[in-house]
């Protein structure tokens, strides 16, 4: 095995300069004997080791392995300006993969982009990144790919490239004006982890392929910070509809390398491609492997298009609610669709959900990433700090109109600073994605109030208290509210969610008998019935404007509906009877599932400055033992269809997702846990109708 020497920090540039021709002349005696050999020799337990972890480090799976298929077996399409590619197949099998290849022929693809029978590769392939490899890595690499991992038999798919691009002798062309084969020039005047952190990125982590801007000929207008286009390098660019963000200047060391490993830090989350390469790649990369990432990229100046990524999160706007939050169509927009996982003050849930205020993705000059995950949806990346995968679903069924509006909203609010999007932005985005993917626009109608439209009603400022009542009504009515309740805590989305007991229709069948309460009751009677056994507290005064707001939200939200009419969506649903709950099972699932928005024990989860995100479960400050939660196939049918958010794509919270069996043994397990008492309790039966699932 060849060993090419390492260059001390602070190396005289005569000393690099010898170090590194002496690592070239002995690399390429190496490569001359593996020619001559024909194979590489059996490699040791350690070369392949090392092996494998630069092949996380340069995320070969990531591409060389379709979905559903067999580890860098090939196979994925890889979408292009120019028509489309499918990665090949890196297995050491002789027939269908690469284990024919001497070192020296594995070398020149890797450097030069030319394959072992003389054919050029595609730049997809970022050879030119991977060129700047020391041979030492280089063989590592070879020995993990060739004696590492297990063949598989999968020959490779043809490319499907428009003419002329299909013409590959054009790309000897490509590579005489644009490749750069010099391997990496350690800096003299930087310390050793600069120079660990610049070889990383400018090499084996090719972060340039998707962030450095491209040029006439798709070329990357830099592969270094060197020289008079460095300043291109890492500046971001647009690919495939996301926005590669600028990574010069980026955050601090310590949230850029919690961001690599975990792919969350205080100021975003990971999305769109960045989520995968953190779930393949550099979660698995060492810690001092990141911080030398994170100390290089926070080295360079900012991109010239790009707002310098803050230091420390924005708490001067960050914790405060816009002031148009509840006067305009975009905040309204945002109050439905948004606020229950980011915030009224844009500070998101930590580790669950992303703050929006001082996000990236945000504020980049070019909004592209943030029209595509609003359109299309998103999820956090699998980490094992994080195991378990947040989802936002796609808004596609709002109109362009709607969601520049709200997109809009988001970009100029808590200091943003972002220039507004138009709705032909967010139609050609639109049509942008259905072209690359027809499925990932969810374009199926939806049908519900849209709370922006109440700005046009005479008694608007009436209906937005209305709604502001139910989405806060501990703060804005502490004397009614004796535990850590609002309205919005059942009924999700302001009362917009279908199957979540939404408020949609409901004013239409009031008054109305009720089975439970043994009378008829009025609308006024089931929202002061909730004030005393779902909040712990007092009703409000029958006349009193508040109650009159609440009333005259229900009746906006109402429309056309009449007593006879069935609403879709109205409700919750039903479970399967036949099945049995089981409380220890439901430990568990509460456990994976709810404990992270409820608490470990109940107790629920607060902000950092003490504020209540979401409810406790059980425990004194919980609802009271005669809410909606009394009987356990009830709770069980909430749970179902509501619980949890961020599950998976469905919109517009991404509810829902447990089986039957699963939302019957939660909810058996925590709807009999200790909390407040309701002695009204003895009404809720009468004639001795008590049903068999009824908690008490």
């Amino acid at each position: 095995m060849t060993h090419v020497p390492s260059v001390p920090a602070g190396a005289p540039a005569g000393a690099l300069t010898r170090l590194w021709r002496s690592a070239a002349a002995t690399f390429l005696l190496s490569a001359l004997a593996a020619v001559g050999l024909g194979r590489a020799e059996a490699a040791d337990a350690g070369q392949i080791a090392r092996g494998e972890y630069l092949a996380r480090l340069g995320d070969c799976v990531a591409c060389h392995t379709a979905e559903g298929g067999k580890s860098m077996a090939g196979g994925r399409e890889l979408a292009t300006p120019f028509g489309v590619l499918f990665s090949t197949n890196i297995t050491p099998d002789k027939e269908t993969g690469i284990g024919n290849y001497t070192f020296a022929q594995f070398d020149r693809a890797m450097r030069k982009g030319v394959a072992a029978d003389g054919h050029n590769l595609y730049p997809a392939m970022p050879y030119p990144s991977y060129a700047k490899m020391t041979g030492e890595d280089m063989q590592a690499l070879y020995a993990y790919l060739m004696q590492g991992l297990a063949p598989v038999k999968q020959a490779n798919k043809p490319t499907a490239m428009r003419w002329p691009f299909s013409q590959r002798w054009g790309l000897s062309l490509w590579n005489w004006a644009f490749l750069d084969t010099t391997p990496f020039q350690p800096d003299a005047g930087k310390d050793a982890t600069w120079n660990r952190g610049a070889y990383l990125v400018q090499g084996l982590g090719h972060c340039g392929a998707c962030h450095t801007p491209r040029g006439i000929a798709f070329q990357e207008k830099a592969m270094s910070d060197a020289g008079s286009k460095g300043k291109h390098f890492l500046a971001g660019e647009t690919v495939e509809s996301w926005r590669a963000l600028s990574l010069r200047g980026l955050w601090t060391v310590e949230d850029t390398a919690l961001f690599l490993k975990t792919g969350q830090n205080r100021f975003a989350t990971a999305s769109g491609n960045m989520a995968e390469v953190i779930h393949h790649s550099t979660q698995h990369v060492k810690d001092e492997d990141l911080v030398a990432i994170a100390t290089y990229l926070k080295s360079l100046p900012p991109g010239e298009h790009e707002l310098p990524a803050p230091s420390t999160p924005r708490d001067a706007v960050a914790g405060k609610v816009p002031g148009n939050l509840f006067s305009s169509r975009g905040g309204l927009a945002y109050v439905q669709f948004c606020g229950d996982c980011h915030r009224q003050d844009g500070n998101g849930v930590s580790k669950i959900f992303p703050p929006l205020a001082g996000n990236p993705a945000v504020t980049a000059k070019d909004p592209a990433t943030l029209l595509h995950i609003t359109l299309t949806g998103w999820k956090t990346a699998s980490t094992a700090a994080h195991p378990r995968v947040f989802t936002m679903p796609g808004f596609a069924r709002l109109n362009d109109q709607e969601l520049a509006e709200l997109i809009t909203f988001v970009r100029s609010s808590w200091g943003n600073g972002g220039e507004a999007v138009t709705a032909s932005q967010v139609k050609k985005m639109r049509a942008e994605v259905v072209k690359q993917d027809p499925k990932a626009i969810d374009n199926s109608k939806f049908e519900t109030p849209r709370l922006a439209d109440m700005l046009a009603k005479p008694n608007a400022e009436q209906l937005v208290r209305g709604m502001r009542l139910h989405l806060e009504t501990k703060d804005l009515l502490p004397n009614h509210v004796g535990d850590q309740l609002n309205c919005t805590s059942c009924h999700l989305n302001a009362g917009t969610v279908a199957d979540g007991s939404p408020f949609v229709g409901v004013s239409a069948f009031f008054p109305s008998y009720a089975p439970r309460a043994g009378r008829i009751i009025t609308l006024e009677d089931r929202i002061n019935g909730c004030f005393k056994r779902s909040m712990n507290g007092k009703p409000l005064p029958v006349e009193s404007a508040d109650m009159k707001a609440m009333v005259a939200y229900f009746d906006w939200m109402k429309g056309a509906t009449k007593p006879e009419d069935k609403v879709p969506g109205r409700g919750i649903g039903k479970i399967d009877r036949s099945l049995k709950p089981n409380s220890d099972n439901g430990k568990k699932i509460y456990a994976e599932q709810c404990a992270v928005c409820h608490g470990e024990n109940g107790e629920g989860l607060k902000s950092a400055d003490g504020k209540m995100v979401y409810p406790p479960l059980w425990g004194d400050e919980s609802f009271n033992l005669g809410a909606g939660m009394a009987r356990t196939y009830t709770a069980a049918a909430f749970v179902k269809r509501n619980m949890p958010i961020g599950f998976h794509g469905k919109f517009p919270l991404g509810q829902g997702g447990l089986s039957d069996q699963e939302a019957l043994d939660v909810a058996e397990y925590f709807s009999h846990q200790p909390r407040p008492d309701f002695p009204e309790k003895v009404k809720d039966w009468p004639n001795g109708k008590k049903p068999e699932d009824a908690r008490y």
